[in-house]
């Protein structure tokens, strides 16, 4: 049986959390690779809805089993929050396995989140300031604290206080700021110890022998291709890989297991955060998208800026994750238009570019060339079938799918669960 990797084409918020629950019924296992808590995925099950920050977007999947990899950065704060925000709706979270080797996000690495963008000002690059940066940057550093550290309070000690010799140096000379106490950071991270325990397994080897008996396993990207740390628009990215390559070294699972990477692309294209935008909009049609998408993040609370469709960063997205199909969402936002502008390639220096350039100076200064393509003024809504859809609309899919470089399978025709066609299953 598969393994599939399901991630964002653009600058994330497409809508993958809707993509991961489609085929959840069908998946035995929902791993998280990559990121923490800024990431956030909505999904509509019935009259419900569902704002998942840390959590796989499988644990509302009756039979599967959500998974948090070794990639992945927890606060276990929110983690605890967001179980106990679910068992209060009734949802069963008792399944829920936290690799041993992920990471966890300190009191001291969200202070240091929250002071350093302040004290870029102008240059900040849009951290959501819950310490997923300075994370990363612990792990890479090789003093970062591991959620298996939190049973043995020697090692947790000795951690603590190798990361805060620095830190505090830092915190008290750089930003004036007050010293952060080693025991008081050992006590607080030793209090979640035991409640989230019966969780923490060898992810590792559980996800390996999944397959190995026919299991299938889903890996879910938080984020998106473009907020890579490697393959995005740098600065203005996130500390992971959410790219496909991450759902390896985030999970511990070889690439020659992986069978089908999905891209989830949304009909028009969104971003929260500074940085490049090349088809951002700044007048009543953006205003439009954002008002009917409900553009307003997840975890963060912030608008997101709103675009047409950018079919060179489509096609960049395809090449560096090997995708082999597009899951389109939020085409019936589009509904009303009596012409729908496609970026299809870029004008930098007067010249026409239609790969998405590696030099961060010309991406910035890149200026959107567009095709026009013809609206529809149906209700697409309540369309089962791909031929249920306005002439119109099956030309957009057709047009987008042709320029991005890989088949539509899917398509979100509403925010509902029930709200999507699907043309060629994933399972």
């Amino acid at each position: 049986m598969p393994a599939l990797v399901l991630l964002g084409a653009q600058w994330g918020d497409e809508g993958k959390g809707k993509a991961t629950d489609l085929l959840g019924g069908s998946v035995d296992y929902v791993v998280r690779y990559q990121g923490g808590n800024n990431a956030g995925h909505t999904v509509v099950v019935g009259d419900q809805k569902y704002a998942l920050h840390l959590l796989p977007s499988g644990i509302l999947s009756p039979g599967c089993t959500p998974v948090i990899g070794n990639g992945v950065v927890v606060d276990p704060s929110v983690l605890l929050s967001e179980l106990s925000g679910l068992n209060e709706r009734g949802v069963d979270t008792s399944k829920l396995l936290i690799s041993g080797n992920a990471h966890v996000i300190t009191p001291y690495n969200v202070t240091v989140d929250k002071v350093t963008e302040r004290f870029l000002g102008k240059r900040k690059i849009g951290t959501t300031g819950r310490g997923i940066g300075p994370t990363y940057a612990d792990k890479i550093n090789r003093v970062g604290i591991r959620v298996q550290d939190l049973y043995d309070e020697s090692i947790l000690t000795q951690k603590v206080e190798a990361a805060l010799d620095v830190k505090n140096q830092i915190l008290t000379k750089l930003y004036n700021r007050r010293a952060i106490a080693v025991d008081q950071v050992v006590e607080e991270l030793l209090g979640y110890a035991e409640k989230i325990k019966p969780y923490v397994a060898d992810t590792v080897l559980v996800l390996n022998r999944a397959l190995d008996d026919n299991k299938v396993v889903l890996f879910e990207g938080g984020q998106g291709t473009l907020l890579d740390i490697d393959h995005g628009t740098y600065p203005f990215v996130t500390s992971s890989n959410p790219t496909a390559g991450g759902a390896c070294t985030g999970s511990g699972v070889g690439p020659t297991k992986i069978s089908r990477v999905i891209g989830i692309l949304k009909a028009y294209t969104t971003r929260v955060g500074s940085g490049p935008f090349p088809t951002e909009l700044f007048d009543e049609d953006g205003e439009a998208l954002r008002r009917i998408g409900g553009e307003r993040g997840v975890t963060t609370g912030r608008d997101r800026r709103c675009g047409w469709f950018d079919a060179v960063i489509a096609r960049y997205a395809t090449r560096v994750n090997g995708l082999t199909d597009f899951f389109l969402t939020k085409l019936d936002v589009l509904t009303g238009w009596e012409q729908i502008p496609v970026c299809v390639a870029y004008e930098i220096d007067g010249k026409r570019v239609e790969e998405l350039p590696y030099s961060q100076t010309d991406f910035h200064h890149a200026k959107p060339v567009y095709e026009y393509l013809p609206g529809w003024q149906e209700d697409i809504t309540k369309a089962k079938t791909f031929a249920d859809l306005p002439k119109n609309a099956q030309g957009y899919v057709k047009a987008l799918e042709e320029m991005s470089g890989a088949p539509v399978s899917a398509i979100g025709v509403g925010p509902g669960r029930d709200e999507t066609i699907e043309i060629n299953p994933f399972l």
